[in-house]
């Protein structure tokens, strides 16, 4: 199973939400490059990172950052999500050297625009599902859909997508550990890997997704940067 090491930029500066909230943020780092050569150096397979204002505005407002960071680690593995809602940030995302994009929103808005890019880019586009007391969030957590996340999954068990990425946004920054029975129930109602995210604080958690068999990652944060532990024990325990 993949530990994956979050990135999550507001204003330019790598920082924690609880909840999803943009009032309640932690500041850890005000160079995210640096942050990116860091967990890459200490063992990360493939990076994660959010475009926090992008999410909320809807394009993307971080992306020179972004791309920076890709230019710099041309042969590392970097996903992005947040404020990804067309086919052209999307693609151009892919153009500039980034693995696989993040798509939620559109996934309940635009669903039709998900399959066609699914199909000129199979296997580089991940669905995000984040959901809140079972009922899928949109628009940078702000929107509610009425849509519950194994309808959305439905939508899409057909096409050829890199992965799902489910996130309860109750556990999210809150390191109260991760709803790991809904997601590896939405795991076992599909064939596309599902990615855990939201809210991992310990090692024990990490090794009961690592067990589940399901699970082919976990998206790691302020547990990692309020040293809960080390990436390097993490990866450890999901082998």
């Amino acid at each position: 199973m993949l530990v994956i090491p979050a990135i999550d930029l507001k204003d330019g500066k790598c920082v924690r939400l609880r909840e999803g909230r943009m009032d309640e943020e932690t500041i850890f780092s005000e160079d995210p490059l640096s942050m990116a050569s860091s967990w890459f150096s200490q063992g990360a397979e493939i990076l994660h990172i959010v475009d926090l204002n992008g999410a909320v505005e809807g394009r993307p407002i971080n992306q020179d950052i972004i791309f920076t960071i890709a230019l710099n680690f041309p042969k590392k593995r970097i996903q992005i999500g947040g404020g990804i809602r067309n086919f052209d940030t999307a693609s151009e995302y892919l153009d500039k050297g980034i693995e696989r994009v993040i798509m939620g929103t559109s996934a309940v808005e635009n669903p039709d625009m998900l399959k066609e890019f699914c199909n000129q880019y199979p296997n580089r586009l991940i669905l995000g599902i984040d959901a809140l007391d079972g009922v899928v969030k949109t628009q940078g957590w702000l929107k509610g859909s009425g849509i519950t996340p194994i309808d959305l999954v439905y939508k899409f068990n057909g096409d050829p997508l890199a992965a799902i990425i489910f996130t309860d946004i109750s556990k999210d920054g809150m390191m109260a550990g991760p709803n790991i029975e809904a997601t590896c129930d939405l795991a076992t109602k599909t064939d596309i890997p599902v990615i855990a995210s939201g809210g991992v604080s310990s090692l024990s958690q990490i090794k009961e997704l690592s067990d589940r068999k399901k699970i082919s990652g976990v998206i790691c944060g302020r547990a990692l940067y309020e040293n809960a532990f080390s990436l390097k024990e993490a990866l450890e325990v999901s082998k």
